[in-house]
């Protein structure tokens, strides 16, 4: 925090704004220390402050990637992602499906057809033994 408003809460309290014996105490300088090593001094109400993230470290701030992986998400997420990539990868795409639904229905219509005529044939053949 800065000095300005150090002093408005100061101010605040000796105008008797706030309530005497209801508010902790809040420290000016307590040191804040980040997980990357990073530490500074800020104002709070604890001690000591320790946090995972800070400026020092945040990516919006520097610009790089950072993955803070707490129970395996990160790795359980690029697994899924992989599996489902592979999977994808050795799908059909819906062209290939179509051809392929041509080709077989094609191939019906010739057996059909040459059922028929067959039956035709045989039809006429037993006409002609007939007669």
């Amino acid at each position: 925090m800065d000095e300005s408003t150090l002093s408005n809460l100061s101010s605040c309290a000796k105008l008797g704004l706030m309530k005497k014996d209801i508010h902790p105490h809040y420290n000016t300088k307590v040191k804040a220390r980040c997980a990357c090593g990073n530490e500074f001094f800020t104002g709070s109400t604890k001690d000591e402050i320790y946090v995972e993230i800070c400026s020092a470290c945040h990516p919006f701030y520097t610009g790089k990637q950072k993955l803070v992986d707490t129970a395996r998400r990160v790795e359980k997420f690029t697994e899924r992602a992989a599996k489902k990539a592979a999977i994808a990868a050795s799908r059909k795409g819906k062209k290939v499906k179509t051809a392929q639904r041509k080709k077989k229905s094609s191939k019906t219509e010739v057996i059909t057809e040459n059922k028929t005529a067959k039956k035709t044939v045989k039809k006429q053949i037993k006409k002609s033994d007939n007669n």
